[in-house]
């Protein structure tokens, strides 16, 4: 549900396999030729784009072995004169990345919103599938700063750190007649208030954004009821 909208939906959820952690520092490293700097190679990596995201998913799937499950192309847009001060999100900028993504194909992607969120719930209810403090990072018991990940208890799934830590990517678009090229985040991150770390908590950003509370985590189809990518 969107609560700004009040609009509901449901989606039918294939078998996919997702990664127990958000992707880490020494992981992002050892694939993509953008190196992040960090106190630690266990904290997550961020500070990285959708788009940053993309482009790293296809080379893990090369590093594995696998299909890429993304193609794209990068076209030009019209020239438009972007204002000095603060812009309304519902005025984006132009988007001159075109991506595809092939479903077929066993390589590594960024979840869909449904997906993240059946991963997150775990086959729990409420908002949260445990309680706050013993489950993420968020404004109250992060100390300001990011947290290595895998540090706090699991869902029942086995996944850590689906509710704050970092927001994490997602595939979606969030509006496109709205806010054009902008793709959903969620889960909540580090310097958030309580509300936020929901599951049902949905927000948005640029796919050229790059934040320190922003990461991604793996996941990849597969035909049997698998949970995790190793």
């Amino acid at each position: 549900m969107d609560r700004r909208t009040d609009r509901r939906w449901v989606v039918v959820v294939d078998p996919f396999e997702i990664a127990a952690t958000p992707v880490s520092v020494q992981e992002w490293n050892s694939a993509s030729e953008i190196q992040l700097e960090a106190d630690a190679s266990d904290l997550p990596a961020v500070q990285v784009t959708w788009r940053d995201a993309i482009e790293f998913c296809n080379e893990r799937s090369r590093q594995a072995g696998l299909t890429p499950a993304y193609s794209f192309q990068v076209n030009p847009t019209p020239e438009v004169a972007r204002p000095r001060a603060w812009a309304p999100q519902h005025r984006p900028a132009p988007d001159d990345w075109h991506v595809e993504w092939d479903q077929q194909a066993d390589g590594y992607r960024l979840p869909t919103e449904a997906e993240w969120q059946v991963a997150c719930r775990a086959d729990s209810a409420g908002p949260r599938y445990g309680d706050l403090d013993e489950i993420g990072w968020y404004e109250a018991n992060s100390g300001g700063r990011l947290r290595p990940v895998g540090q706090k208890q699991p869902n029942a799934w086995g996944l850590f750190d689906m509710l704050g830590g970092v927001w994490e990517w997602c595939w979606d678009l969030y509006d496109p007649d709205v806010y054009g090229p902008y793709r959903v985040i969620r889960g909540g991150g580090w310097a958030d208030p309580r509300w936020s770390c929901r599951v049902g908590v949905r927000r948005k950003t640029s796919p050229g954004a790059a934040l320190d509370d922003l990461g991604l985590r793996l996941v990849r189809t597969t035909d049997s009821a698998g949970r995790f990518v190793t």
